[in-house]
């Protein structure tokens, strides 16, 4: 599995998309499915940029591991540990209006991978996420 580190800041976001594509090209992963695991990369991503260390000064860790027709991606922090996948998935089928604030992003991002699953281990958040095509 190859494995990028940088800092959790929104800047870093172009360095790690340009990782996990690196990862993809040689398998030959359609554009679709490319851009695809680009917006859930970007969304954990952020994230992390964005929530897991209040204090500032965090990290991320991305390992990817790309095949034939298959790639698995787990983002790592330090950060507050926290579980996206607990939250209650936000009803679509309401007007935007009535809907919470947040989690549209993580919705999307269960519904876009074929697997994603999380742990805390070790001190540290762990999201992995699968795709297949």
């Amino acid at each position: 599995m190859q494995r990028l580190r940088v800092e959790a800041q929104c800047q870093r976001l172009d360095q790690v998309l340009d990782f996990v594509n690196a990862q993809l090209e040689p398998w030959d992963c359609p554009m679709k499915i490319m851009t695809l695991i680009g917006v859930c990369v970007e969304e954990i991503f952020v994230n992390i940029a964005h929530y897991a260390y209040p204090q500032g000064g965090g990290w991320a860790e991305i390992y990817c591991q790309a095949g034939p027709g298959r790639v698995e991606i787990r983002l790592e922090d330090e950060g507050v540990a926290f579980d996206p996948l607990s939250r209650t998935d936000p009803d679509v089928t309401l007007d935007a209006q009535a809907r919470q604030i947040g989690g549209l992003g993580i919705f999307m991002v269960k519904r876009s991978m074929d697997q994603v699953s999380y742990c805390r281990q070790a001190g540290r958040n762990k999201l992995t996420m699968v795709k297949r095509w």
